[in-house]
């Protein structure tokens, strides 16, 4: 448990921490500036932000979450007092684009790849969908999502936008940017020739390192658009073309020596290769989405843990990404969900109790989703049975308890807290 952990600390960071709650803590504590040469400074704050020197002004790099930025501002502000002449934004992810502000000037140019547009308008067009899920998962008050803002109310920051790469000289340093879709349509990689230094973002993360990597989110839970995993591939791909021996990622450590960073992209991009070959061969064979879920598994020769993104979830993301919602079954072209004939069950079945004493040897018979959906059937029955609300509890807790991914607990933290809140409402 102890990358859970880990995790939850980067979610104190780049989430829920203000900077105030930052200054407070003890002096050991305190973030430090990462220096990556005489030019390069990093702000390791959850969500990474770069401060690039020219003798003729700086560049930013990702402008980290509203709690950290004033944090990060002034912990890189004190490497260099040049003017701030660029900020390039890797993808449009709230804890990247946040300190946007903090950090503009009088003149400042602000770079996105064009897709950022579509990406911000769409998280401001859903904003009352994602508030109670993203609340879930990093157990946090659910925030008031406002008037609905329309289909493109977003702010739109960037002041120059580009489709599939942009270029310009500061101070003598060439600044080369390619769009590398990936984690967002929007990705892009900073790529400085003069210090081999590629900016990638968090189209590769070093969640669970050092070893083993995790897999990648490909799916996110909170829900999202198709994270294409073959567009993931190839962005992945230009980046190793490029030889970096110094790779800067969103989160996480930096990563020197081209050797290295050629070995972990490699496993990295493979893993993401084999888990959509798995699944487009599957489909292709007739198999449901359900069936590959539960087949397609990483060879342990990736070693590769799923504290981050889980293959399941991804297989589905890949599977629903391709074909949508229609599983053939006549049943599932209409209105009425499966849940929607649950309380005639529990009737047949005589009352919720035989529901719940089967969800309960499902459980110890260590089958604790078959015992989620049993309570469900009885919950859909009675909302407020206690014995089944206390199976769920119980399982849920199981489930909680085996659990590596930290994303996986932050929802099942939030079923556990609801199904207390209905028993003590009782």
């Amino acid at each position: 448990m102890s990358r859970i952990i880990s995790f939850a600390l980067f979610l104190c960071i780049s989430v829920g921490m203000t900077a105030q709650a930052q200054q407070d803590q003890p002096q050991q504590d305190q973030p430090k500036v990462v220096k990556i040469n005489d030019s390069i400074y990093m702000a390791p704050l959850g969500a990474n932000v770069y401060l690039v020197t020219t003798p003729t002004g700086n560049v930013v790099i990702d402008t980290g979450t509203s709690g950290v930025a004033p944090v990060a501002r002034k912990l890189l502000g004190d490497e260099s007092h040049g003017p701030v002449k660029y900020i390039i934004l890797t993808h449009g992810h709230a804890d990247h684009i946040a300190g946007i502000s903090l950090w503009k000037e009088a003149g400042t140019q602000i770079i996105a790849q064009r897709n950022y547009v579509e990406l911000v308008n769409y998280v401001a067009r859903l904003e009352g969908f994602f508030a109670p899920r993203n609340a879930a998962a990093f157990n946090r008050p659910p925030q008031e999502a406002g008037p609905w803002a329309g289909n493109y109310g977003a702010k739109i920051d960037p002041t120059i936008l580009f489709d599939e790469t942009y270029e310009f000289r500061l101070g003598g340093v060439q600044f080369q940017l390619f769009s590398t879709p990936g984690e967002t349509p929007d990705h892009l990689t900073v790529w400085i020739p003069k210090y081999k230094t590629a900016f990638i973002g968090d189209n590769y993360n070093g969640f669970g390192e050092p070893e083993p990597m995790s897999f990648p989110n490909i799916y996110a839970l909170r829900g999202t658009k198709p994270r294409w995993a073959l567009d993931w591939i190839r962005s992945i791909d230009k980046v190793l073309s490029l030889k970096p021996e110094v790779l800067l990622s969103g989160h996480g450590e930096p990563i020197t020596g081209n050797a290295e960073i050629t070995r972990r992209l490699t496993r990295f991009r493979n893993a993401v290769q084999y888990v959509h070959d798995e699944v487009v061969k599957g489909m292709n064979s007739g198999k449901d989405v359900f069936t590959l879920m539960q087949e397609i598994k990483l060879p342990a020769s990736f070693d590769m843990t799923e504290s981050f993104g889980k293959v399941s979830w991804s297989v589905r993301g890949i599977y629903d990404g391709y074909a949508g919602w229609f599983d053939m079954n006549p049943s599932s072209m209409y209105e009425l969900p499966a849940s929607s004939v649950y309380p005639d069950l529990v009737r047949l079945a005589g009352g919720p109790e035989p529901l719940v004493r089967l969800a309960q040897e499902r459980l110890e018979a260590g089958k604790p989703v078959d015992a989620l959906h049993l309570t469900d059937v009885v919950l859909a029955y009675d909302p407020k049975n206690n014995a089944a609300l206390g199976a769920r509890l119980r399982t849920l807790e199981y489930l909680r308890e085996h659990s590596e991914n930290y994303l996986e607990v932050g929802y099942l933290d939030y079923g556990i807290k609801a199904t207390k809140d209905k028993l003590a409402s009782k």
